[in-house]
């Protein structure tokens, strides 16, 4: 009797013990803890790990410690870490579509923006099914992180052919094909290399966010920002899919709603914040705003990127910007 209720009582600390497992979830992210991704996850983080009672614990991995920005889609989708944050042209390798949020001037305005990008929209429900059909990594949400600016340290940029003969880093396909429209040589670039590109002068001009001048101090290296606003910047939080089936439908549905609320939440900062942020980092670089004529200029330059992408980037692109142009 005394081993079996030893036997019991042993089985009893390992079902509890188990009941109480906790499980990691690690998480590359390319930008500092400090900047509002990082915030965002960690956001995430109190959420899930309140919710589940200690069970779901996050670990977060910032400044692309473990993953280059472009190596993020394939470690999350074989598995190699449990999640993670990447541009989200870093799918367009898989997915040629998701390129559609930095094609020049396609949404009319940032209510646009905001519709189309909001979460449950047609769509997003075509480009999140698509990453997860063709990579293996499950959009958790998308982390707005604000609308493309350019940078330089010659003379401000101000109309496209300012742009022409420079040497001009972009961080995706189609915004390369946008230099081209504009008259520039693009060089792909991840963000952590800007820093030191633009230090040593290796590439002309920059192309970034307004987050991402302030948070990696870019106006240390760059004398002016043009407000140019002429695509969408969007990182996306993913998890590997397998690992996602693998928890609890409880805690399943504890980082589904988690997500879209830390979602929501960094949208409204972003955007409510933009034009504070531009009006900080003027006392550290020179702001250029665009006229509507100087606008018009690179609408009309910029007019034969769309209509490539459309030709290029086969159904599911069509499919995409037909329910945009929708909404």
């Amino acid at each position: 009797m005394k081993l079996i209720g030893a036997l019991g009582a042993a089985c009893l600390a390992m079902s509890t013990a188990a009941a109480f497992a906790e499980t990691t979830i690690r998480v590359t992210l390319q930008l500092p803890e400090t900047h509002s991704l990082g915030q965002n996850w960690n956001a995430f983080k109190d959420i899930i790990e309140k919710e589940s009672n200690g069970e779901l614990k996050l670990q977060l991995f910032p400044s692309a410690q473990l993953y280059k920005d472009k190596q993020v889609p394939e470690a999350v989708g074989s598995g190699a870490i449990e999640a993670g944050s990447a541009f989200l042209g870093r799918f367009a390798g898989s997915v040629p579509a998701v390129e559609i949020v930095n094609l020049p001037f396609f949404f009319r305005d940032e209510a646009h923006l905001r519709a189309a990008a909001a979460n449950g929209s047609s769509m997003r429900n075509i480009l999140d099914d698509a990453v997860l059909k063709e990579t293996g990594a499950k959009v958790l949400w998308w982390q707005a992180y604000g609308r493309n600016v350019y940078l330089n340290n010659d003379a401000p940029i101000r109309v496209p052919s300012d742009l022409n003969g420079k040497k001009v880093r972009t961080y995706g396909k189609v915004l390369g094909w946008t230099v081209e429209a504009l008259g520039g040589a693009p060089t792909l670039m991840s963000g952590s290399k800007q820093f030191l590109a633009y230090q040593q002068g290796a590439v002309d001009i920059g192309m970034t966010g307004t987050s991402g001048v302030k948070s990696r101090k870019l106006y240390e290296v760059m004398k002016n920002m043009t407000a140019s606003y002429d695509s969408a910047i969007e990182f996306v939080a993913v998890m590997n899919n397998d690992f996602f089936n693998s928890l609890s439908k409880k805690n399943q549905m504890i980082i589904t709603k988690a997500a879209a609320t830390v979602e929501k939440q960094l949208r409204e900062e972003v955007y409510s914040g933009e034009a504070a942020m531009v009006e900080e980092l003027r006392a550290n670089i020179n702001v250029v705003e665009l006229s509507a004529d100087e606008r018009a200029m690179w609408v009309d330059a910029t007019k034969s990127v769309i209509e490539k992408f459309v030709t290029e980037a086969g159904p599911v692109a069509k499919e995409a910007i037909q329910a945009a142009n929708g909404l």
